[in-house]
């Protein structure tokens, strides 16, 4: 394939600028990966995991769309797109409002990061599995989905990648931290 010869828009360029160096917690650890073809005419995607000790809380991608143009339903120039995985506590799976609370943390997040966005939209999935056969005695699990998109109002997406941060933090169950508070790693087991 040739390279890319286009010249990036400004804004694309400045929305990417802002998101460069985030603040991460010690247990999130972000790597950029290519962006979706075919969507937008430019892209740009991370995937993320939140981690504690080689044990794997929650995963996630964000997704950064940019249509020059604009696009109707998106309702501006960029798009925003996220997903956050993870597994929850088997009885949590029969509770009626977890969609709800799901979905509750997105606006916890951007509330308190003080975004306003337009277009938002998403969904909580939960999936319940049962082993069986020979994999009888595999505990059952609940694995949790939450995909959020929205567009933001202006280039300034760092605060916007945040959020995504914060959803997979508290989808991995870790409590949220104040501004300028830094989390200690926690201690091992055996090691004093």
């Amino acid at each position: 394939m040739p390279p890319d010869t286009r010249q990036v828009p400004a804004r694309f360029a400045a929305a990417l600028a802002s998101m460069r160096h985030p603040r991460l917690r010690p247990e999130v650890r972000l790597e950029e990966v290519p962006g979706p073809a075919r969507i937008a005419p430019w892209t740009a995607a991370l995937e993320g995991e939140v981690s504690i000790g080689g044990l794997e809380l929650a995963t996630g991608r964000f997704v950064l769309l940019h249509d020059p143009q604009g696009q109707d339903t998106w309702q501006g120039d960029f798009r925003v797109v996220t997903l956050v995985r993870a597994t929850l506590e088997p009885e949590m799976a029969a509770d009626p409002l977890l969609a709800d609370v799901v979905w509750s943390w997105v606006h916890e997040s951007m509330d308190t990061a003080g975004l306003h966005v337009l277009a938002l939209g998403g969904t909580v999935t939960r999936v319940l599995s049962n082993s069986f056969g020979a994999l009888d005695g595999t505990p059952d699990a609940v694995d949790l989905e939450l995909r959020a998109s929205w567009t933001p109002t202006d280039t300034a997406l760092g605060d916007h990648l945040h959020v995504w941060v914060d959803l997979m933090c508290t989808a991995g169950g870790l409590p949220p931290l104040p501004d300028g508070v830094t989390a200690l790693t926690p201690r091992r087991s055996g090691l004093r």
